[in-house]
């Protein structure tokens, strides 16, 4: 016989899981159904006469409960009122998580102005809930640590760079603590070992203006004791040293009282069980002390640092070694009466090259005086010694036959090297310079696919010698090559010069002979010697060599 009336509604509530009570105007529960008793935890009947207001729904809030307001506050003011955050206390006196529906009782109940409350228990979805947003915070946590790993790769690779920009070790020193500061500390100083002892070589600081300019300036500022002696233990051998406290300063101000430092970290700067020197990282008491993750970073720093170093001693040392054989294979200059004569020779300043460039001056049998200034192919060892090579053999064959002209000189040196294989090409220049009885000299000149001498005078501008001139040597070596001659004036200036005088990747040929033209028009009364000088250094492109020789006739 189906249900009606109360028992239909009932079942109806049960079969839903919903519970339902009512309470009266004091709130006491008047009215329930089974499934409120059981979601909550009464025997049967044993839930008519609570408080809900004292036991179920209690104005109080805890470490567990939230603080909620009583249902009849807002039901009794004619409200329906609903929530998914509310929690309603079990017999056992645990907490059940609901979502809550109240409306007012109404008022042929005869209980005057209470409530009827459904309630759901929701305790599951919560807990769903709250594992979704660990999972959200824990994801969130693992982005904001990759974000930071990221960057943390990216500004050691910022160091990294700024390292390895320049083979100068100051200037990348110099570079490397102001990356430093502040990202890992408010002061960065770095040491380097020289002779068993630590000299300071760069530093930086938050405020630039609170450190003297010179680092290497101890007299100005001297070390702390406690961080003098850190940094004799890392010279030593020691690992990184932590000054968590440093003493008070003495009646001298020194370094760590001036950058006011309270937590010091000195990290060695070391590579393959030689200590190169030291890294002190410093903060301030407004800055959180050093911890582990700190120490790990400023030791792959002073990592990356030391490899920097090592890498710039190692190019200076091979730069020294391929200068020092280059100036080995290049020839003194004779003493020439009446004559001046000067050179000046600058390697590259990259990797450790020796290059064919060369230049040479030699007294001819009858009183003549012979300049070359000459380019072989190619930068290595290989073209020094093929330009060694064709450098003695030009010697020989201009000291054989004196009454040979340049042009045929130069092509009994360029058959003879065809025939000998000395170098793939070469180009250069071969001058005479015969004196007459009058004090004057005469010039006579042979140019193989080289940049034309310049000629400075008293009375007129300087001027390229553009007279006749061939191709390079290793091309035809049977071709003619003609010889120029003129009559130098008094006081004049001939200068010879390689290519890397007047080019470079920034600058095409003919630009860089209107310079070299204009600076020697403005510097031409220079003693020669450092004339030859300024020229190399103001002009010349220092990623190739630059090599110049020049003459000049004494004054009327």
């Amino acid at each position: 016989m189906p249900l009606e009336g109360q028992e239909l509604m009932s079942a109806l509530f049960d079969a839903a899981g919903a519970g339902v009570y009512a309470v009266d105007d004091l709130g006491e529960v008047i009215a329930c159904n089974p499934w409120a008793e059981r979601l909550l935890g009464y025997a049967p009947g044993a839930l008519i006469g609570v408080n809900a207001h004292e036991v179920l729904n209690p104005d109080t809030a805890s470490a567990t409960l939230p603080r909620q307001a009583p249902v009849l506050r807002d039901v009794a003011l004619g409200k329906r009122i609903s929530g998914d955050q509310a929690v309603l206390i079990k017999a056992d006196g645990s907490a059940l998580a609901v979502w809550w529906s109240a409306a007012p009782l109404p008022a042929e109940a005869g209980y005057g102005p209470g409530a009827v409350v459904v309630f759901h228990d929701i305790s599951a979805q919560r807990e769903r809930a709250g594992r979704r947003a660990d999972r959200y915070a824990h994801s969130e946590t693992m982005r904001e640590q990759a974000e930071y790993d990221l960057a943390e790769v990216v500004w050691l690779s910022e160091l990294t760079l700024a390292l390895v920009s320049t083979l100068d070790a100051e200037q990348a020193l110099a570079r490397l603590v102001r990356q430093l500061v502040p990202r890992l500390a408010d002061t960065a100083v770095i040491h380097l070992k020289d002779q068993g002892s630590a000299h300071r070589m760069a530093w930086a600081h938050h405020h630039p203006e609170a450190l003297p300019h010179d680092p290497a300036d101890e007299d100005e500022l001297p070390e702390h004791p406690e961080h003098r002696a850190a940094l004799e233990r890392v010279l030593h051998g020691a690992g990184t040293q932590h000054l968590p406290s440093p003493a008070a300063p003495g009646e001298e101000p020194d370094l760590l009282s001036v950058v006011e430092a309270v937590d010091v970290l000195v990290v060695p700067l070391r590579l393959r069980a030689t200590t190169l020197g030291a890294l002190t990282l410093c903060r301030a008491a407004a800055s959180p002390p050093f911890h582990e993750s700190d120490r790990i970073v400023a030791e792959e720093v002073a990592r990356r640092t030391a490899l920097g170093l090592d890498n710039t001693r190692l190019h200076a040392a091979q730069a020294d070694i391929a200068a020092t054989l280059q100036r080995a294979l290049l020839t003194d200059l004779p003493a020439v009466p009446g004559l001046e004569l000067a050179a000046h020779y600058e390697p590259a300043q990259r990797a450790a090259e020796v290059g064919g460039d060369w230049y040479d001056a030699f007294p001819l049998p009858g009183g003549d005086t012979a300049l070359v200034i000459g380019d072989v192919t190619g930068h290595d060892i290989q073209a020094a010694s093929r330009m060694s090579e064709l450098r003695n053999m030009l010697r020989a064959l201009a000291v054989d036959r004196t009454e040979e002209n340049p042009g045929q000189i130069l092509q009994r040196l360029d058959t003879a090297q065809a025939h000998l294989v000395l170098a793939d090409s070469a180009t250069v220049i071969l001058a005479r310079l015969h004196p007459h009885g009058d004090g004057t000299w005469e010039l006579s000149w042979s140019v193989a696919g080289h940049p034309p001498p310049l000629l400075l005078t008293t009375a007129t501008t300087a001027d390229y010698l553009t007279g006749p001139h061939a191709m390079l040597l290793g091309m035809r070596p049977t071709m003619e090559r003609p010889t120029a001659r003129m009559t130098l004036p008094p006081g004049a200036t001939l200068v010879l010069y390689t290519d890397g005088l007047i080019e470079s990747r920034t600058q095409n040929i003919d630009a860089g002979m209107t310079r070299l033209r204009q600076y020697a028009d403005a510097h031409h009364e220079l003693p020669l010697p450092r004339l030859c000088a300024q020229l190399a250094r103001d002009l010349g492109d220092t990623r190739d060599d630059i090599t110049l020789i020049a003459a000049r006739t004494p004054p009327a």
